[in-house]
């Protein structure tokens, strides 16, 4: 059957048959636009060009190029299954498209930078040009504050500025604060008001902050020290190191040993500041450093600004959560460069990208120069990459709750795998039993980087009797999946109604081999990938279709899945070891008489523990369900038997 044409209609539960005619006329008109676009994609040329697509009020909605138009504005009307969410939201808003034929791909990569710039359409990759001016700020009065602000109010404050970066003007402040052991704005206390009234906070207790609050620190004191400060911003660390030194040697020769020493502490937190600071250079002179991090919502693009070889500033795009790393890189480096007045000799990037040789000619001529795109593999450069994603990924964990850890890690796994997008909810699986018997599986599952116990599940090998690692674990996931769809079917999507964005199985090749089948007779695409001990039990690599993958080199990834395997194989030891316990005692109390497999089950699930069974009486005993009076009488017995001297 086509793709596209009518599906057969599924009778309408709605009592209101105008609302199912409705429903119907909507599906058919859907339909039916499908068809127009696809016909209308099929009779393009196969040429380079650019293509717009409009909705139903004619907006433009989405701007794209093709090296063949043909081919590549009909994959839009195809088959929606390999399409990311965003594609399918912007399909299905397109009413019609028109198109814009180009002598070569690279005039068609011009003409789609010149457009999306002017029309800012909603479904392309758009960025803010955050290139305002900022401040620093240092109001009036008797105490005053040093601050960053991003606009001068109507006020008689003291302003230094403008300055183009904001992340400068933050640095800038906050070391001076740091230096000079001034009150952070988060502080939120007023002086002369607040003076005296509370203890210091923690920023005294570890020599940040002079505390004013404390009432120990002269109003001159305080406002020589933000001078000072001032000084520094306006000076630079050069000046005022020079400065600095020549009064702490002039108030050591005056006997002022107090003044002196504190002059000393600022010189030596100005150098250590240096020194942190020698940290984020690059032997490139000038040159953009550029990652991506994505959690499983969200995408953040960090640029590390490299002028003179300092890091001098940097900038964080938030995007919506992206299909393919490779086309959004090449994207956003289109969107940003189109919004740059200087390109760089020089871009890293952490990953591959697409259109190299395009990309590389048109950042050229816009740069007038030859502009190099590289992926550091190794050294400086590398190190200085992952800084970056670091950063975005801290970016990105602050936003969403989490720490930078557990969304790097989440992010490294994901390309590590080779997914389209970090795996939000991870199931893991593991077998337990001792010779075949008591035959168990524990599945937990791994939610934004982080054990969520209340999806753990326990399952009993029912399918056969002995030991077989791989039936076992293809009956567990054949059992998952058949729940899956019990609870689909009943509009459930949580727990077993969810499917997980990545199952690992605890083994190697084997395991992943008895499984494929399994989901693939359940129509079921998650990844799935095993984990793989060495010889000392620790993780070595992850199992995948291809052969393994080492994991060791990839630290935050290595410690996850490492994390994740020692919690499944500690919950499906633990429920093994519990079945075995409760089997052991249930036969001990087999030998009681009157008491089978089936008495014995029932006292363990009403009185859980031995111990309660012992301090049960007679009555007790007797009033469970299915127990007789003879029985309860033997089961007492069995237990008193040493007290009543038998």
């Amino acid at each position: 059957m086509d793709a596209y044409s009518p599906k057969e209609q599924e009778p309408c539960q709605k009592p209101d048959q105008e609302s199912c005619l409705e429903s119907y006329l909507e599906q058919d008109g859907r339909e039916e636009r499908l068809r127009r676009l696809r016909e209308k994609a099929r009779r393009l040329p196969l040429t380079p060009g650019v293509y717009i697509m409009r909705d139903s009020r004619k907006n433009i909605i989405y701007i794209g190029k093709a090296k063949a138009l043909k081919n590549r504005v009909s994959q839009y009307f195809g088959s929606e299954k390999n399409h990311p969410e965003k594609v399918r939201q912007m399909v299905s808003r397109v009413e019609d498209f028109e198109y814009i034929l180009c002598d070569s791909e690279f005039e068609a990569l011009i003409l789609e930078c010149s457009l999306i710039k002017q029309h800012t359409p909603k479904y392309n990759i758009l960025l803010k040009d955050s290139k305002g001016y900022h401040y620093v700020k240092i109001t009036k009065g008797d105490w005053p504050a040093i601050q960053a602000v991003k606009q001068l109010d109507k006020d008689d404050a003291e302003y230094i500025g403008p300055y183009n970066s904001s992340w400068a003007v933050t640095e800038t402040v906050d070391e001076a604060l740091k230096i000079f052991k001034l009150p952070q704005p988060a502080c939120g206390k007023v002086f002369p008001r607040d003076i005296g009234k509370s203890r210091p906070c923690l920023n005294f207790f570890i020599g940040a902050c002079c505390a004013p609050c404390s009432g120990k620190v002269g109003q001159k004191d305080y406002q020589e020290t933000v001078r000072e400060a001032v000084d520094f911003i306006k000076g630079g660390r050069a000046v005022s190191l020079d400065d600095l030194r020549q009064r702490m040697e002039a108030a050591a020769e005056k006997l002022d040993f107090e003044r002196a020493a504190r002059l000393r502490d600022r010189l030596r937190a100005i150098e250590r500041m240096r020194q942190k600071q020698k940290v984020v250079t690059s032997t490139y002179k000038r040159q953009d450093v550029i990652a991506l991090a994505q959690s499983p919502t969200a995408a953040c693009f960090e640029v590390f600004i490299f002028e003179q070889g300092r890091l001098a500033d940097r900038e964080q795009f938030l995007l919506e959560q992206l299909s393919d790393a490779a086309s959004a890189r090449s994207e956003f480096l289109r969107r940003y460069y189109s919004m740059q007045r200087e390109i760089p000799p020089r871009i890293a990037l952490d990953g591959d990208w697409e259109d190299k040789e395009l990309l590389a000619r048109w950042l050229s001529e816009k740069a007038g120069r030859r502009v190099q795109v590289a992926v550091p593999q190794k050294g400086e450069q590398y190190d200085l990459v992952q800084m970056c994603r670091a950063n975005a990924a801290e970016f990105l964990a602050q936003r969403a709750g989490r720490t930078g850890k557990e969304t790097a890690a989440l992010d490294e796994l994901a390309r590590l795998l080779g997914l389209s997008r970090p795996p939000q909810y991870i199931e893991a699986y593991d077998i337990s039993n001792t010779a075949g018997s008591e035959n168990v599986a524990g599945m937990v599952v791994f939610q934004d980087g982080r054990p969520y116990k209340p999806a753990y599940r326990k399952f009993k090998i029912k399918g056969f009797l002995g030991q077989d690692d791989y039936r076992s674990m293809a009956e567990v996931l054949e059992r998952r999946l058949e729940e899956y769809k019990k609870h689909q079917a009943q509009g459930d999507n949580e727990g077993f109604g969810r499917l997980p964005d990545l199952i690992l199985l605890d083994g190697g090749q084997g395991q992943v081999n008895a499984v494929l089948p399994v989901l693939e007779r359940a129509g079921v695409s998650v990844p799935l990938f095993g984990m793989v001990k060495d010889g000392k039990h620790r993780t070595r690599a992850i199992a995948a279709g291809g052969g393994d993958i080492a994991i060791k080199s990839n630290r935050r990834a290595y410690i996850l899945v490492a994390t994740i395997q020692e919690e499944v194989h500690r919950f499906a030891i633990g429920y093994h070891r519990q079945r075995s316990v409760k089997k052991g005692l249930s036969t001990s109390l087999t030998g009681i008489p009157g008491v089978g497999p089936a008495r014995a089950k029932l006292l363990f699930k009403h009185f859980k523990t031995l111990k309660a069974m012992e301090a049960a009486t007679e009555e007790e005993l007797a009033g469970i369900a299915g127990m007789t009076r003879p029985a309860a009488a033997a089961v007492y017995r069995y237990f008193h038997q040493e007290k009543a001297g038998e």
